[in-house]
């Protein structure tokens, strides 16, 4: 079959199509014919040898797959030709993919396997970062830096499904700024004076932030008192320090957002969360918002849309 294989770190533009050996489902896997693999910036990483999971080369990234069961154990309540979702870590860049059966979801009829494909990584990312590390109360208000992006279009999202009140995105620009009000965002403003603007409406309660950079600091002045910053990333490139004076002054927290290091130490969580959003995600309230997509030899320039920060949605392959 045919794979993308990241064989050198010499960064997204060396990955290389190749023919691999068909993936084999060993006990307590499921085998899924792939329609379509997200992409992240993790893979980015993993191009240049720069993520913390490294494997030896060559290795077939992709962590995240919606496609169509081929082969599922008796047990596990899957059957062949039915629909799925699946965190498989490693692998999804090709036709065909093994996950484990406690990582695979049905799909909800009304949901697509490019939209199948956006679920898990930025979804469940922005459910862990906004329920479960930053307890969002009913009618609360957020911000969202990087918000017409995957996981910013998802907290968006998230915080609207389960009870926010305010919800304003951060994007670099007005185009930008109009995919997150498609996504329900109710206003947005421009990261060029963001604060201010912010400010003007009213401090938030919390900020959603997978950017980081020089925003930080103006990010921790939009907040209310009790408000939490959520940090999830750093796609700026820079790691930001706080002043933890500002923390004391102002009674706000900054709260760290590691989701893949928390849920793959705990089997069963990642099942928790879908079975939280599913209901969401069948009634569309949750509707990822699919981003570019390119077929499996254009990988390198899926890569390089998302290291070049020129991606809106989530970014998919296509087997």
């Amino acid at each position: 079959m045919k794979a993308i294989q990241i064989t050198s770190l010499d960064g997204p533009s060396a990955v290389e199509l190749l023919d691999v050996p068909e993936p084999v489902a060993a006990p307590g896997q499921v085998l899924i014919r792939v329609r379509a693999a997200g992409v992240a910036f993790p893979e980015v990483l993993q191009s240049r040898g720069l993520y913390q999971m490294k494997p030896d080369l060559p290795f077939t990234p992709g962590a995240e797959i919606a496609g169509e069961v081929i082969a599922a154990p008796e047990d596990s309540g899957f059957a062949p030709g039915d629909r799925v979702a699946a965190l498989c870590l490693l692998g999804g860049f090709a036709e065909q993919a093994v996950a484990p059966v406690t990582e695979t979801f049905k799909l909800p009829d009304s949901v697509s396997y490019g939209q199948g494909a956006s679920i898990i990584f930025n979804y469940g990312t922005a459910y862990f970062a906004l329920i479960e590390r930053g307890h969002l109360q009913a009618g609360e208000s957020v911000l969202v830096q990087g918000a017409a992006g995957g996981i910013g279009t998802a907290a968006i999202q998230v915080a609207k499904a389960f009870g926010a009140g305010r919800v304003v995105a951060v994007t670099s620009t007005a185009e930008k700024g109009a995919v997150a009000l498609e996504a329900g965002a109710d206003e947005f403003v421009l990261a060029d004076g963001f604060k201010d603007a912010t400010v003007a409406g009213g401090k938030v309660d919390i900020v959603v932030d997978p950017v980081g950079g020089d925003r930080f600091t103006d990010s921790l002045r939009c907040l209310k008192d009790d408000g939490r910053l959520l940090v999830i990333g750093f796609t700026a490139g820079e790691i930001p320090t706080v002043k933890v004076n500002r923390l004391l002054l102002n009674n706000v927290s900054v709260v760290g957002v590691g989701w893949g290091a928390y849920v793959l130490q705990r089997p069963g969580h990642i099942a928790t969360e879908w079975a939280a959003m599913e209901p969401h995600l069948a009634s569309g309230a949750l509707q990822p918002v699919v981003g570019p997509t390119f077929p499996l030899a254009e990988a390198a320039q899926a890569l390089l849309t998302l290291d070049e920060r020129r991606a809106t949605g989530k970014v998919l392959l296509t087997p």
